[in-house]
């Protein structure tokens, strides 16, 4: 029985390709090179561009848009125009994730101790001159919802490579999770003195313990200014996509199947194989061995 005109009758209704293919047990792939049999040589190449479009939207677990679908087809030796991917995509009806508006969290402390800004919202990376790791880090904290009720996620993030070199979870607010953040970040990079670590001014940060422990690590606290979430955009920013690709695409029932999932993403996917669009489209473990190679040349 020839299945392709119904996954075109399903195609033209709904515009889902992936669907009717797994309803009538059909490989996606099978399905492109019959709709290429016969056709222009650009539909043909279309039809094949297609498949692979669809494999690397798959393996980011549906995250990807056309960028970064784009910047992996290029690796792979494919040279395609962006345009191209973009309408490829749209006929294979896959799209990237988009993240939320950002929701203040921060509890501030009124009566905490003054800090400067020693970042001063100078975030950009320059991958002619890139800085040298482990001297500005950031974090912030985040609030995950699940079934037990609120969990909360704590990061330090290089701001050289925009990696998570830290973090820790909890059901609380006290500044223990924080402070397990920062002593993971140290423990596993072990910074020179005086790297420095940005936040915002939320209760947890400006506190003695947090304080202390920074002193006693050798590592110099900056903070934003009161009620300016860019001031710690590098952290916001990462908090916005793990929630996009991961935490809103689902219910979580217990803090453990959640807390998993973060590690999964943060040291599976984030850190090591999603393409960063700020350091070129390169994933930070990439972009810290090319950099790290190159200073150790010069």
């Amino acid at each position: 029985m020839n299945v392709y005109p119904f996954i075109e009758a399903e195609k033209q209704g709904s515009h889902n390709v992936r669907r009717a293919c797994e309803l009538l047990q059909v490989s996606r792939s099978a399905y492109y090179a019959h709709r290429a049999a016969g056709l222009s040589r650009r539909a043909v190449r279309d039809a094949e561009l297609s498949v692979k479009i669809i494999e690397i939207h798959d393996d980011s677990k549906s995250t990807y848009g056309s960028p970064r679908v784009h910047r992996e087809l290029l690796e792979q030796g494919e040279r395609c125009s962006r345009k191209r991917v973009v309408r490829l995509m749209r006929a294979a009806d896959r799209y990237g994730r988009v993240p939320r508006r950002w929701k203040k969290t921060t509890v501030a402390d009124p009566a905490a101790a003054r800090r400067p800004d020693l970042i001063g919202r100078a975030f950009g990376i320059d991958p002619a001159q890139p800085a040298p790791l482990d001297t500005r880090w950031c974090g912030d904290i985040t609030y995950i919802q699940t079934w037990q009720g609120w969990l909360y996620l704590a990061t330090v993030i290089d701001l050289a490579s925009r990696r998570v070199v830290g973090w820790a979870v909890a059901d609380h607010l006290r500044t223990d999770l924080v402070a397990d953040a920062l002593t993971d970040a140290v423990n596993r990079r072990r910074p020179g003195p005086g790297v420095v670590f940005h936040s915002d001014r939320g209760c947890q940060y400006t506190s003695t313990q947090y304080a202390n422990l920074a002193r006693d690590l050798g590592v110099v606290l900056s903070v934003g200014r009161r009620g300016q979430c860019w001031d710690n955009a590098v952290a916001e920013s990462f908090f916005a996509t793990l929630k996009t690709e991961l935490i809103h695409r689902r219910p979580w029932p217990t803090h453990k199947a959640a807390a998993s999932a973060i590690f999964d993403y943060i040291e599976g996917w984030y850190n090591t194989r999603r393409r960063h669009s700020t350091l070129g489209y390169l994933s930070p473990t990439t972009y810290e061995t090319i950099i790290t190679t190159t200073q150790q040349v010069a």
